[in-house]
């Protein structure tokens, strides 16, 4: 008897990175990388110098990559919490909330600066929660953060999923009574936005099919394959609508819409798509639980050498026996590789504005009480250049790995304005 089931793209992708027996994030208790010590740039030649120290970093260790945050501790979390005294509302108690905290290598930066910068009554009375659904990296970042005895009773760690509204239940109570006070509540997201993947028949129009994957096991054999399915999931439709807002504000004039328009019907093309459907659950669920929060994103917004096709298409990568290889279909990912996904920080902005309710699909482009959320994005170079030292992370040569290797990197940064009831 055979046993055969259809899930989403996106509920596929997300058991296969955290299923609590078959998960990425749940086998692997290495799956986030970790240096045993900071990379001492100012004594490092130059480029060559430090392409070989990295490599001797990954060939050491069983990790396909490092994140920023890890590679340049504690640099890059200094950056981002020079960043938060700056825009935050210190007369009042300082919350943050991490979602997609890793090793906790960020939390801990971020603390360790505002104890050293900040007045001390702003660290004496902040609160720092890592929202975090898989239970082996809560347990890092509980470790890490604990090696300052100080942080331990302002750090804790609420393991679930950011985008169950349930989760944010008597807490955004709380926030919400505590935030017509001005409480300034900052969430944090480091490269956790998933994607939902589609194929557009005829062009982008809401009518185009939704490409699902279906995940079918017989007998003592499992096999995966994809199926198409007409499109009616409502998130789905929400953020294909969003995308298509974008490019009809963005097109250059009538005559060209007018001339693509007719193109794709003489000669119709099925076009693949990666929608960032997570991200759009996730700030729907945070505009309403926190609608006066501050939001910093960073990610990468370009991956190289990505074999998926696809606009915003993942790359998925593995490492065994010391060598990393990536995969041509994410369907191959069953719990060895991790997937990500560059964001787009143009259509990240949109969604942001449609959760805060400034951006409206249907009744025209916004709403008539102006923008509810003012924004901001940075390159890295620029961000790190505004609000952190750069001089930590440049070699004697003058050459700066972190200014000029992650130039596919961005920071988004967005925070409420008078237009906020």
């Amino acid at each position: 008897m055979s046993l055969s089931s259809i899930v989403q793209v996106r509920d596929f992708i997300r058991s296969a990175l955290y299923n609590p027996k078959h998960g990425y994030f749940s086998l692997r208790s290495g799956s986030v990388g970790v240096l045993e010590r900071s990379i001492k740039f100012n004594e490092l030649e130059g480029r060559k110098d430090y392409m070989e120290h990295l490599d001797k970093i990954y060939r050491q260790s069983d990790i396909s990559w490092f994140t920023p945050v890890e590679l340049f501790k504690p640099w890059y979390a200094h950056g981002i919490a020079e960043a938060i005294l700056r825009t935050a509302n210190l007369s009042v108690p300082l919350k943050i909330y991490e979602i997609g905290g890793g090793s906790g290598t960020c939390a801990k930066g971020i603390m360790d600066y505002i104890k050293l910068n900040a007045p001390e009554r702003v660290y004496n009375s902040m609160t720092y929660i890592s929202v975090e659904i898989s239970p082996s990296l809560a347990k890092i970042q509980r470790e890490t953060v604990g090696v300052v005895l100080s942080h331990s009773s302002k750090f804790k760690v609420e393991c679930r999923d950011a985008t169950d509204r349930s989760g944010w239940g008597k807490e955004t109570v709380k926030n919400n009574l505590v935030g017509l006070l001005c409480l300034r509540c900052l969430i944090i997201f480091r490269m956790i936005l998933s994607m939902q993947k589609i194929k557009f028949l005829h062009g982008w129009k809401c009518g185009s099919t939704n490409k699902m994957t279906g995940w079918r096991i017989a007998s003592n054999m499992e096999t995966l394959s994809e199926l198409y399915k007409p499109l009616e999931d409502p998130l789905i439709k929400n953020c294909l609508e969003i995308v298509n807002l974008s490019k009809k504000q963005a097109s250059p004039s009538g005559v060209r819409l007018m001339t693509d328009t007719l193109w794709s019907k003489v000669f119709p093309r099925p076009r693949r798509c990666w929608l960032p459907t997570g991200c759009l659950k996730l700030l729907e669920v945070v505009h309403k639980a926190l609608p006066k929060m501050s939001l910093i994103v960073s990610d990468f917004n370009y991956l190289p050498d990505v074999r998926i096709p696809g606009e915003r298409a993942p790359l998925v990568s593995t490492k065994k026996d010391g060598r990393s290889s990536d995969y041509d279909s994410y369907l191959e990912a069953k719990g060895d590789a991790d997937i990500f996904f560059p964001t787009d920080f143009g259509l990240l902005e949109r969604i942001d504005h449609f959760c805060s309710g400034w951006l409206k699909l249907h009744e025209g482009a916004s709403s008539k009480q102006g923008r509810k959320r003012r924004t901001i994005m940075l390159d890295t170079s620029s961000f790190m250049e505004e609000f952190g030292l750069p001089s930590r992370t440049r070699t004697k040569d003058g050459y700066n790995p972190l200014l000029d290797d992650f130039k596919n990197t961005k920071f988004y940064l967005s925070v409420p304005t008078h237009n906020i009831k």
